[in-house]
């Protein structure tokens, strides 16, 4: 359907057949690591040009780690730039839940596509700042799945029940994806998928804004499974989503989030065996929960890494990363870990092609 060159990020198909490409780690697990206060988040000890514009706010905004990227932006700088020096290609603005429908939750929604202008650009900077000729370094612009799904009932007494519409995402998505171009983004990562049909309204938006533009960026799409069952939250296994979301010609497909490296490898040696025209990504838990641990999660930098390793030693990725409870630390043991490692090899021509 789309098969036309990029206009952004020209250079990655060619990287991810040359080498292993590395995603950052978790960035709501580094924010935690500040232990910041909600006077904090409103933005004491940023920006005193912010003045008291967050000061009155009715709601707390302790959690809302999107709005960091206006009161702090000192903090969102300090995680992309050590995530770059660990070694990263790709790093993800900080705009998981910047969309309308996730901001309402904190009466904010009407901040949402400043906050994915302000992301992007923190990001582009950051980027720009560690980039080479020799290793260019992109910035990836993240779509949450939003805490409203389309396909699934928020009440269990009524099966047919939805708080959120089809194109009330899209709308939410479009202008997500408008400010995350506008501040400089190289692709865009629609990721942590646990409702299909929310990537697809997401997806659609994305197909919308390039034909309306004319510009085409890289998509990487990434799906959640949440159990042993194989499955993702609406029900697909992850052959039956990838038929789902195969028709942006994406050009990575990969999972994320929910299970730790061990647990999400048969899922993923699936998805390698689908997916044999497009590129696959990784970037699991650091492990499972642990209160005790000082990232939350029970996994070292050496564990996490090794099970990486594992992967790409046996073909199945390449894009790899950390999601929660992921550090610097461990991005860094993964990039050293896989770089001696060839990545996985298309069985066809990926969807664009090689248009020149």
């Amino acid at each position: 359907m789309m098969s036309k060159p990029y206009t952004r990020g020209q250079q990655l198909p060619a990287i991810l057949r040359d080498r292993i490409a590395i995603l950052d780690g978790a960035m709501g697990t580094m924010i935690q690591r500040f232990k910041l206060s909600e006077a904090q988040y409103r933005g004491e000890g940023g920006d005193a040009s912010l003045g008291d514009r967050f000061l009155g706010h009715p709601l707390d905004v302790k959690g809302n780690n999107e709005l960091l990227s206006l009161t702090r932006p000192d903090i969102i700088r300090d995680i992309h730039e050590a995530y770059l020096a660990a070694g990263t290609d790709l790093i993800e603005t900080n705009t998981f839940g910047a969309t309308q429908i996730a901001q309402e939750d904190y009466k904010m929604a009407h901040l949402a596509r400043e906050m994915n202008l302000a992301s992007a650009r923190l990001a582009r900077v950051a980027c720009d700042r560690f980039s080479t000729p020799d290793k260019p370094r992109f910035v990836a612009g993240a779509l949450g799945p939003t805490p409203k799904t389309a396909s699934i009932s928020p009440d269990v007494n009524d099966p047919g029940a939805r708080n959120v519409t089809f194109e009330a995402l899209r709308q939410s998505y479009l202008e997500q994806i408008e400010a995350l171009v506008e501040g400089g983004v190289d692709l865009l990562l629609v990721e942590t998928v646990f409702d299909t049909l929310n990537a697809k309204a997401a997806l659609f938006a994305a197909a919308e804004f390039f034909e309306r533009s004319g510009e085409r960026l890289p998509v990487i799409v990434s799906g959640t499974v949440t159990d042993a069952s194989g499955r993702i939250l609406s029900g697909q296994t992850v052959g039956a989503f990838w038929a789902s979301v195969r028709h942006i010609e994406p050009l990575a497909v990969g999972l994320n989030c929910a299970l730790g490296a061990a647990l999400m490898r048969p899922y993923l040696q699936e998805l390698a065996k689908v997916a044999g025209d497009t590129f696959i990504s990784c970037y699991p838990n650091a492990g499972l929960p642990n209160p005790m641990s000082d990232t939350g999660f029970d996994e070292t930098p050496d564990v996490t890494s090794r099970l990486l390793r594992s992967f790409a030693d046996e073909g199945l990725v390449n894009i790899v990363g950390g999601c929660c409870g992921t550090t610097p630390d461990h991005i860094a043991a993964i990039a050293q870990a896989v770089q001696p490692l060839a990545p996985r090899s298309l069985k066809r021509p990926l969807f664009y092609r090689e248009i020149a």
